[in-house]
Formats: structure tokens, sequence, C-alpha cells
């Protein structure tokens, strides 16, 4: 980083373990991508590869290569186990991560119908070869709704116990569930008590996809709160608001 003078937040360095930056990438361009990894590798610390793009992705191990050199790590995104999942082919879906050589892998229960202790137990057993990230919250809105914080907070904390290294709350790409409503608006009691409970915040990851969603969970965090789901364009942009350097969280650290 640029040495400027000003008095800005501290930021963990690479290899980070917190304050961690998630790009998602939803079928973006080769050299968009590539462009991206190297103007701003300092600032992202992982893509995932979205839902199950990394499938049709025509130039995957280009891009996987490109992560590699640029000390970026990557994971397919959570609903692509749960397609392996639903046709029973969980053998298959770990082979598919062997040839990839996969060392962070997300598993979720977001999209099929899964008890969570089920997800748990896929998780403990992934532990043993992979860095599982696992993911809590419906896709689907009106089920998100119904779920309780106390639910949300009891199968973070049981993924965790099952060998998770973090746990991602789900937000869509869109910011129209999980730990959103559906018309975008954050559900704000529900973080809140997310927030204060016992569970230690460096183990969450804030599904963020929007800037209005990044500033509040910056707001409330901290600038080394996790936050994933961020789109290529927004990189530098985030760090921006990490650091004070945007209007929005301009006066939060001063």
């Amino acid at each position: 980083m640029i040495t400027s003078g000003l008095k800005l937040p501290l930021r963990q360095a690479k290899p980070r373990k917190y304050g961690i930056t998630i790009l998602i990438d939803n079928g973006v361009p080769l050299n968009f991508f590539k462009d991206t990894i190297n103007s701003a590798a300092d600032f992202i610390d992982f893509v995932k590869f979205g839902w199950g793009t990394s499938i049709i992705t025509k130039h995957l191990e280009e891009k996987i290569a490109c992560l590699q050199e640029n000390e970026v790590e990557f994971f397919f995104g959570g609903t692509l186990f749960e397609k392996f999942l639903s046709q029973d082919k969980i053998e298959d879906f770990y082979k598919y991560c062997k040839k990839y050589d996969c060392k962070y892998i997300e598993i979720s229960n977001g999209t099929i119908d899964l008890p969570n202790k089920e997800k748990a137990s896929f998780i403990y057993d992934f532990s043993t070869e992979f860095r599982v990230l696992s993911e809590v919250g419906s896709k689907d809105s009106e089920k998100s709704i119904r779920q309780h914080s106390s639910q949300w907070i009891e199968f973070i904390q049981e993924d965790l116990e099952a060998g998770a290294e973090k746990v991602i709350t789900e937000a869509r790409e869109s910011g129209t569930s999980g730990v959103c409503n559906a018309d975008g608006e954050m559900r704000f009691q529900l973080v809140e008590e997310i927030v204060s409970s016992s569970i230690d915040l460096h183990d969450i990851i804030f599904e963020a996809p929007t800037k209005k969603m990044q500033t509040c969970f910056i707001e409330m965090v901290g600038s080394e709160v996790n936050l994933a789901n961020i789109a290529f364009t927004q990189a530098l942009p985030l760090e921006t608001l990490r650091l004070g350097l945007r209007s929005d969280t301009f006066h939060l650290f001063e």
C-alpha cells in the first residue's frame, strides 16, 4: 500500500485471518478477471466461483492459475455442493474438488431441504481434507424470514464445532434473502443479535453485495469485518470504505 501520511485504520496483511474480502465470479470474462486480480490482489483474499458457474466456465483453469500467481484463494459455490448431493453424487463432488486442487470448499443447505445437523456431518467429513467454509441461511426469502436469530446462532455454532473454518451468512448475490428481506433491506435485529452473541466475529463472513450493506457491516463490526459476494468492480471501492476514504465511512475512524 502507498504511504500517504494519512491516519487510517490498520489492516492485517495477507494472508489475513480477518478483514477478508471475497469476490464472486458470476461468469466474468477472462481478461476482465485477470485485470482485476492482477491490479487489486492485495485487497482480495478469495474468489468464489458462484453457485455452479465453474461447471460451464470455459477458462476455469486459466482463472485458477491467475489466482494462484497472485496468492488469492478460491472455492466453488455451496449450491454446487448441494447439486451433487441432490443427485447422490458426493463422491463425484469430492473428485471434482480434488481435480482442481481445491484447498477450500463451501458446504451449504440454502437451496435443498437438508437439516443443519446433516450439513454439519458433511462439514466434519470434508474438514479432514479441505478447509471448509459453511453457509447458514436460506436462499428462499420467505423461509429466511421464519428463521429466528436463535436458530442462526445455533447453526453457526454447530457448523464451527463440526470443523468449519468460517461461517458465511446468506444474503445472495442480489441481497434479497438470508440476512436481508426480499426488498433488499437488511434484517438489522437479526444481524445485531448475531453480532452481540458469543460467537467470535472473526469466524463469521457476512455476504454484502451492495455498498449499503458493506457500509452497515463496517459500521457495526469495524473495518476488519469479513465480507463476501463482492462484485469484481468493487474490490477497490470496498477497501476505501474499510479505510474511511469514502464519504459513507469518512468520519467513522476519525
